[in-house]
């Protein structure tokens, strides 16, 4: 991996350093290999993996992030072992950052096998100029496959954005960056959403200033044809406003939806099904559970109760990532 400050000539061999950073081939277990950080948008193609689990000939290793076992390139043919029911696969492992696991699985995808469509290649520059600053448009030009003046054009517009996000947002005395007015930061979020419905909640929360749950709950309002803005957020965004009750039309009733769980018989009469309700039942927060515990944190606590709430939430999120990719590959 080229420094920082690299240009064009080191960007040349960077994929090359990366791909000689990779062990040589072993055999490990298909179910031990998490789904990859892909640069595809719209996942994998399910008549490209069909097709090479019809191919008889041993298919190249895959190549393994090590120390997250996320696939870096290669989830077609794993896909495909899984069809054939293969309990191993063979693979390389990489050591390496995230993000430069990232720039290996771009660059290996363009190099070969199915190739990136136009907007997974433009997705895939955004991110790699937001982990690499100091590339050159020429640098990362080679390793998405785009031309360098696209990758000018695409850096010119991230910083248009930025600075609009900038506008949207302050830096308080904890350091913590927050949206100078919610209620503007949703009505932007919405209008984003709604000229790219594609694109991910991170994406939109970056563009419109706020948090990813709050595009996650004006997403499911527009959804329902309801306004984006609370009625209590509306309000103060009119003005100041008596204070109300939160708003808890965001999304499904927590308790009806560990009842279902609790009735599905695929977890009540399975001893794995019963530890993964009591393991849920344990850490779920019911609705209005969360105001009884607000009284009782001492002042000097709360700043660690914050962030602790906060770092839970973001766990939480990364679950339910991984569950619904775990489900989209076993659908």
């Amino acid at each position: 991996m080229p420094p920082a400050h690299a240009g064009p000539a080191g960007a040349g061999s960077s994929a090359d350093d990366l791909l000689a950073r990779c062990s040589p081939p072993e055999w490990l277990p298909v179910s031990s290999l998490r789904p990859a950080d892909s640069p595809r948008q719209s996942g994998e193609d399910a008549e490209h993996i069909r097709m090479l689990a019809r191919i008889d000939a041993n298919l190249p290793a895959i190549i393994v992030h090590r120390p997250t076992m996320r696939v870096v390139d290669g989830m077609h043919r794993l896909g495909a072992a899984r069809i054939r029911g293969d309990a191993m696969i063979q693979v390389r492992l990489f050591d390496g950052t995230e993000q430069e696991a990232f720039v290996l699985a771009v660059r290996a995808n363009i190099a070969h096998g199915l190739p990136l469509r136009y907007d997974d290649r433009t997705r895939a520059a955004e991110r790699v100029i937001a982990s690499h600053p100091g590339w050159s448009d020429r640098a990362i030009a080679a390793v998405v496959g785009l031309g360098a003046r696209t990758v000018g054009n695409i850096r010119r517009r991230l910083q248009r954005e930025r600075s609009t996000e900038e506008a949207l947002v302050r830096t308080g005395r904890d350091g913590r960056v927050r949206p100078v007015n919610n209620a503007e930061g949703r009505l932007r979020a919405s209008e984003l959403i709604k000229r790219r419905p594609e694109a991910s909640l991170r994406e939109i929360a970056r563009e419109a200033g706020v948090s990813p749950s709050t595009v996650r709950d004006v997403r499911l309002r527009i959804e329902r044809g309801d306004d984006p803005l609370p009625a209590a957020r509306r309000s103060r965004s009119d003005g100041p406003a008596a204070p109300s009750e939160p708003d808890r039309s965001a999304g499904p009733d927590l308790g009806a939806m560990l009842q279902g769980l609790q009735n599905d018989p695929a977890l009540r009469f399975s001893e794995s099904g019963r530890g993964l309700l009591r393991w849920i039942l344990l850490r779920a927060v019911r609705t209005d559970e969360w105001a009884e515990v607000i009284d009782k944190v001492p002042p000097h606590t709360a700043y660690i109760i914050a962030e602790l709430a906060r770092t839970c939430a973001e766990e939480w999120r990364q679950l339910a990532e991984d569950v619904e990719r775990r489900g989209a590959e076993q659908a």
